[in-house]
């Protein structure tokens, strides 16, 4: 089965694509390309999974790394430890950057956002993947990003939970408001996608290319933590600078 495949196309010489669930091996809740090993699907075909986006985006495996993701704001630069060993220990963070050409970075989501980050500014080429949820958005994960990076700047935000879909409480709501401004939760929706554009253009991100794909609203092409009650499998955003 071919992988369907979401590329940004990065002002840059830059390879970046957002994953969906079609192309892998695995089955039932985690059809088909379950890219999380820490999941009940079973760890050879995740192996497989993340094999195959690899190879599609002719991306080492071995030489591309990952991250234990906790819902924060620190990003870490990466280190090649390989994406398909079991076991294998990666840093605790939600964003990874890399100025190394071919070093692969890849971060999962099941809702959360998946933003990359690219310099544009002509200095040496560089990328930052983020994964934020509403925990990293309130935190400054976004910033945190931007200003690793330097200089300017363009940034993807790619699928994740809608406003059609995602439902949250006041203790949410609130201080969204607050940081985000007071339409980005309407009839207790919270708007992720925008909130991270507004974050992005805050820290000085001139152009933001949105895809606005809801990940609940699309089970045949998303996993979705919240409509699958927790048990689904994870996409992910994969990315590397190339040449």
């Amino acid at each position: 089965m071919t992988l369907d495949l979401i590329g940004w196309e990065a002002p840059g010489p830059y390879r970046v694509e957002f994953s969906t669930r079609h192309g892998g091996v695995s089955e039932g809740p985690y059809a088909s390309l379950n890219l999380g090993i820490r999941t009940d699907d079973e760890p050879a075909r995740v192996v497989e999974n993340r094999t195959r986006l690899c190879e599609a985006v002719e991306i080492d495996r071995d030489g591309a790394t990952m991250a234990w993701q906790r819902h924060g704001s620190i990003v870490r630069r990466a280190e090649p430890r390989g994406v398909v060993t079991p076991g294998t220990v990666y840093d605790h963070c939600d964003g990874l950057w890399s100025d190394e050409p071919g070093l692969g970075m890849l971060l999962l989501t099941a809702d959360c956002l998946p933003i990359a980050i690219a310099r544009t500014n002509g200095e040496r080429p560089a990328l930052a993947i983020l994964h934020a949820g509403w925990r990293g958005l309130l935190a400054g994960i976004v910033g945190v990003g931007v200003r690793t990076l330097g200089g300017a700047v363009a940034a993807a935000i790619g699928p994740a939970i809608g406003p059609c879909c995602y439902e949250v409480g006041e203790e949410v709501a609130e201080p969204f408001r607050e940081a985000f401004g007071a339409d980005i939760v309407e009839n207790g929706r919270l708007d992720l996608w925008t909130s991270a554009e507004r974050a992005l253009r805050a820290a000085g991100c001139e152009r933001v290319d949105r895809f606005d794909l809801c990940t609940s609203c699309n089970s045949d092409r998303f996993f979705s933590h919240r409509r699958d009650s927790g048990q689904t499998g994870r996409q992910g955003v994969i990315a590397a600078v190339v040449g």
